[in-house]
């Protein structure tokens, strides 16, 4: 039963490793309480040649004080995603009977050391430039174990040994988020231009997309404070609160705003029907539950029990969001379709037509290369270039939301409108053939 519990564990941290972290190493204050854990990982981060793991643990209590137990077969240790695979190896041909006995895993401390006192502190120098998660081993069985662990890895940069709590290839992330953020106030300015020079043209929805846009960067600027105080400092500073606020408020727009658009509301009716009011009322708590999984994964890590069934709520309910804003579209797309063939405005349902499905597939494009392709991304990409995976989503956010704004600005004579006989006639022919082609 105990190799199972240690394999089994061992498989858990495997998936830790697997699994792309939100997280940055920042100072961690944690709480373990009778815990008998075979394996707990605490947190990832990115070594470079100057890496320091700094590890205090308080109000240390066993539960069985017999002298004969085995210590060293509890304690910290280090240890790389790759290791760790030939760790489990070992483990299952009976090499050895704990990851610390392993060599493959880098020893931080071992409770051996322990002369009868509650606490400890380490001062850990790391020079094989990698990325390390730091976990705790605890190979006896039915040993708990009740502590207070306070972590901080960090990296010493520069001529004066700077600290840098920012895992390597994390850490021109501050840059590149307030970089996004002036680019995103830039455009919430030409796009105030916009209004006002087409104010007789201007709709609501194109407020409301000013809206989505300037909390977007307030976002970002958020982010980039947070992480840049988190970098000098290991903590936010409560730029973590305002940060998710903002992402909070520019989740529920921006999944709103896709809504809206894909109803036709303002550019075909002023008034949104039941089933798209149920889609909205499905969507916005939808966001809530995922900013609040969201908070949970990035203060607490993956050294709760919890943390995995967080992460897969998160990411089942973004699915379900992404997949439930995708309905009124294809509504539009239907009732347009639909118009085309019987109100006698063949040219202008279809212009209108090509628009919605145009803007379907941008919106099927941005929700699978942010969901999926920079997930992967951020998966196999070296930790010294995760930083990449993030550049790669907001250049596909930045790339939706200048296609969102350019195909439905406010128009003073809107091409979908304006429609001569000859165009009419083409129309009518082009859905004929659709149709024949359908069938």
């Amino acid at each position: 039963m105990a190799a199972m519990d240690l394999f089994s564990s061992s498989m858990f941290i495997l998936i830790i490793f697997l699994l792309p972290f939100s997280s940055f190493a920042e100072i961690r204050f944690t709480e373990i309480r009778n815990d008998n854990r075979p394996i707990i990982p605490f947190d990832v981060f990115g070594f470079s040649h100057g890496g320091r793991l700094e590890l205090n643990v308080t109000h240390l209590t066993l539960s069985d004080s017999n002298p004969d137990l085995d210590l060293s077969k509890v304690g910290f240790f280090l240890c790389t995603r790759e290791s760790w695979l030939h760790v489990i190896q070992q483990l299952e041909e009976g090499d050895i009977s704990c990851a610390l006995q392993s060599d493959l895993v880098k020893p931080v401390y071992t409770f051996d050391s322990l002369k009868k006192q509650d606490r400890f502190g380490v001062l850990y120098s790391e020079t094989d430039a990698d990325q390390y998660t730091l976990v705790f081993a605890n190979c006896l069985q039915q040993f708990k174990v009740s502590m207070d662990v306070q972590s901080a890895m960090y990296n010493l940069e520069g001529k004066n040994a700077r600290r840098d709590y920012l895992s390597a290839g994390k850490t021109i992330l501050p840059r590149i988020y307030f970089v996004f953020s002036l680019i995103y106030f830039s455009l919430a300015v030409v796009w105030i231009h916009v209004l006002y020079k087409k104010r007789l043209t201007v709709y609501g929805i194109h407020f409301f997309m000013l809206a989505v846009v300037i909390l977007k960067a307030l976002n970002l600027l958020c982010e980039a404070e947070d992480k840049s105080y988190i970098k000098r400092t290991g903590s936010a500073h409560g730029w973590d609160v305002l940060f998710y606020i903002f992402s909070f408020l520019k989740g529920i727009t921006l999944f709103t705003l896709i809504v809206l658009i894909g109803t036709g509301w303002s550019f075909l009716k002023p008034y949104l029907q039941d089933k798209e009011k149920k889609v909205l009322m499905i969507v916005i708590p939808l966001q809530v539950v995922a900013n609040i999984a969201q908070v949970v994964i990035d203060e607490t890590g993956p050294f709760e029990q919890e943390w995995v069934t967080w992460k897969q709520v998160f990411l089942l309910v973004d699915v379900i969001c992404c997949c439930a804003v995708l309905f009124p579209i294809v509504w539009s797309i239907k009732n347009l379709r639909e118009a085309a063939r019987t109100d006698g405005k063949a040219a202008v349902n279809l212009m209108k037509l090509t628009l919605f499905r145009q803007y379907y597939i941008v919106v099927i494009c941005y929700i699978y290369f942010t969901r999926v392709v920079v997930y992967a991304l951020e998966t196999i990409t070296s930790y010294r270039y995760l930083w990449t995976s993030v550049v790669a989503g907001e250049l596909a956010t930045l790339a939706f939301y200048v296609f969102t704004g350019y195909k439905f600005k406010p128009e003073a004579h809107n091409p979908y409108f304006v429609v001569d006989d000859e165009e009419e006639e083409a129309a009518a022919e082009a859905l004929k053939l659709e149709d024949e082609f359908e069938l």
